[in-house]
């Protein structure tokens, strides 16, 4: 079995590092290709895309290039209302409608289900999870928590299993220890053929929402800086998951400093991966 291990970045427009004063903002996917072999589509959390973007977006990739794409935020609950869409198959079926050029292109690696600390360990959460396998069937999805509950003493082992029996890909996650809000690490492999792992950086500060309104949370949130021996431990884990899963996809989501880029670089040294079928480089900053 050839075993793969894809690292990129979550979005592509945030990384100055990556990219000379040159580099258009509408440049920045096709440059950014370059570097590496998949990214995290965030924008479709936010909204639903419309087609047109889609397939310009495929159209800026090499033929190789895989997305990871984010669950639109009413389909994970961080939007409360169904609006703008009458019900949730309809919302479910924009969404399906909206990636299915990625399908058809074989560049989607999967739905990623992140889904609201609030969103905790019942039995209504579990029928949910199973309702958005049933809409998503037949499409690779990947499910991450950020509540402490599914993990805890007594749940651990049935979360796991569930997503075993559902065919989810988990979501492995290095993040700040905040208690109910965050998870821990938890390196099991639920789906053969794919396992996501995401790093959101360890900065405990700014995880949560600050009390000060002024502070733009979302540029402390992701504020760290992984070092080298951080980065071992997590390579010792990812040659263990490798040996339990076809393909293992790792996205760095650290970047309110700018350091996702380099951390990702760091890793695939560490790793010593050359990836082939990459966009040509146009100036190499690293």
């Amino acid at each position: 079995m050839i075993r793969l291990i894809y690292i990129g970045l979550t979005g592509w427009r945030e990384h100055d590092r990556l990219y000379s004063a040159e580099v258009k903002s509408n440049q920045r996917l096709t440059e950014y290709c370059s570097h590496f072999p998949i990214v995290e589509l965030d924008a479709s959390f936010y909204a639903v895309q419309p087609i047109r973007n889609i397939e310009k977006w495929i159209k800026e990739t090499p033929a190789s290039f895989q997305f990871v794409v984010k669950a639109y935020q009413g389909m994970t609950g961080h939007r409360r209302a169904n609006a703008p869409y009458g019900s949730k198959t309809e919302m479910f079926e924009a969404f399906r409608d909206s990636i299915e050029p990625l399908i058809e292109a074989g560049k989607l690696a999967m739905v990623l289900f992140q889904f609201p600390p609030w969103f905790d360990c019942t039995s209504d959460h579990m029928i949910y999870l199973r309702y958005c396998v049933q809409k998503m069937d037949g499409i690779p999805i990947a499910l991450e928590f950020r509540n402490q509950s599914w993990y805890g003493p007594g749940n651990r082992e049935q979360t796991l299993e569930f997503m075993r029996k559902y065919h989810w890909i988990h979501s492995i996650v290095d993040e700040p220890q905040t208690g109910y809000g965050s998870v821990p690490i938890v390196p099991v492999v639920t789906n053969s053929v794919k396992t996501l792992v995401r790093f959101h950086g360890r900065n405990v500060y700014g995880w949560n929402r600050p009390k000060n309104k002024d502070t733009n949370w979302r540029e402390v949130r992701y504020l760290y800086k992984y070092n080298r021996a951080e980065l071992q431990e997590w390579r010792e884990r990812i040659l263990q998951i490798a040996e339990e899963t076809e393909d293992i996809y790792i996205l760095f989501n650290n970047n309110s400093g700018g350091d996702a880029a380099g951390n990702a670089k760091m890793l695939q040294g560490m790793l010593d991966i050359d990836y082939d079928g990459l966009a040509p480089l146009q100036l190499r900053l690293f």
